[in-house]
């Protein structure tokens, strides 16, 4: 038997069912839109190029991908301790994450199917998918023994307002993300068999070509809306929503070293080699890009970091509730500071026939 004093424990909402984790900045969000809005999209200058790609989709090539096979069937409780804990975390984020994608694009198939079959027919196959990979990684938390609640998910979330073209955005870089995330850690394990400690790593190779397909599905969508890439508030949104997904992922990961520690991977260099992956994926679509080359960059997340520790350290000293108030502020507007920074750093600017120049 595992000594208990190793296992940590988790709050439940019931027997084995894990209490979400409690919402915050950082923490997987679920979106909402306006659907007449997204209904109303003339996808006619790209129409072709997404019917092919909902083709390639509809082929389902990860249909007996997701099945668990005998290597799932042993104890766990070996993974135990700090491991444990950070891998608990890991998988009920990703969870999360494609939960709410799945509700999102289902959604969106169910209220825009009369006006915009096409893109209707696109977002259920996401769903598809999200739904797919969101069981799959429900399935492992229960071999720790937990599971979460999606229905619950589905009623006590709190919902975020985006309008399509936000969503748009968000959506083709979380999923070229997460593209990068899963081929990066793939590679390493298959590279490293020893650090493999747990079977679902075996699927990612497959994994993430659904993602790569479904950011493909929103590049298309982007390029038949010229407004979201031509103009200067579009070179604008583009930068926010690079900085937003960078550094959300930047500043989860590397607080959560042990995780990747785990695995063999140190967390900050697996995130660079992610995060300009990414950047030179997104310009392939978007007018401008990141200075993710700039030391800078790194420098100014790390400090976010740094505020964030000392902010847990605030929260969870014993301090009054209105002392600490005062003693975080400061924290809080330098991270403010570091991002707007990072901001308004020089971006890389997308030439079609050149590349990235500076």
């Amino acid at each position: 038997m595992v000594d208990s004093l190793k296992k940590p424990s988790f709050e439940e909402i019931r027997p084995g069912v894990k209490k979400p984790a409690k919402e915050t900045l950082l923490t997987p969000r679920f979106y909402t839109t306006d659907f007449e809005e997204m209904a109303k999209m003339d996808l006619s200058p790209n129409e072709e190029e997404l019917k092919a790609i909902i083709e390639e989709m509809k082929v389902d090539y990860n249909r007996h991908h997701f099945v668990r096979d005998e290597e799932f069937a042993q104890s766990w409780d070996h993974i135990d301790g700090d491991t444990r804990k950070v891998f608990v975390e890991f998988l009920e984020r990703s969870c999360t994450a494609e939960f709410s994608g799945f509700l999102l694009y289902k959604e969106l198939a169910r209220k825009i199917k009369d006006k915009s079959p096409l893109l209707a027919e696109g977002f259920n196959l996401l769903s598809r998918d999200e739904a797919r990979h969101a069981g799959f990684l429900n399935k492992a938390l229960s071999d720790f023994h937990l599971a979460l609640d999606l229905g619950f998910l589905t009623q006590n979330h709190k919902y975020t307002f985006f309008k399509p073209k936000f969503i748009f955005y968000a959506t083709y870089l979380s999923e070229k993300i997460g593209y990068w995330r899963y081929i990066t850690i793939y590679r390493h394990l298959e590279a490293h068999p020893e650090d493999r400690i747990y079977p679902i790593f075996r699927f990612f190779e497959n994994w993430c070509q659904d993602e790569n397909r479904h950011g493909d599905f929103f590049d298309a969508v982007l390029r038949s809306q010229p407004s979201l890439l031509n103009d200067w508030k579009a070179k604008l949104w583009c930068r926010f929503f690079l900085l937003s997904v960078f550094a959300t992922m930047y500043l989860n990961d590397v607080q959560r070293a042990g995780f990747y520690r785990a695995i063999g991977l140190d967390a900050r260099e697996y995130d660079i080699e992610v995060i300009k992956k990414t950047n030179e994926t997104a310009g392939k679509v978007f007018p401008i890009v990141l200075d993710v080359e700039n030391p800078e960059f790194y420098q100014r997340l790390d400090v976010c970091i740094q505020n964030n520790t000392q902010l847990s350290k605030i929260a969870n000293s014993g301090t009054p509730k209105a002392l600490q108030i005062f003693q975080k502020l400061p924290l809080y507007l330098n991270n403010a500071w570091q991002l707007i920074r990072l901001y308004f750093m020089k971006p890389i600017t997308v030439e079609a026939q050149h590349g990235m120049v500076r």
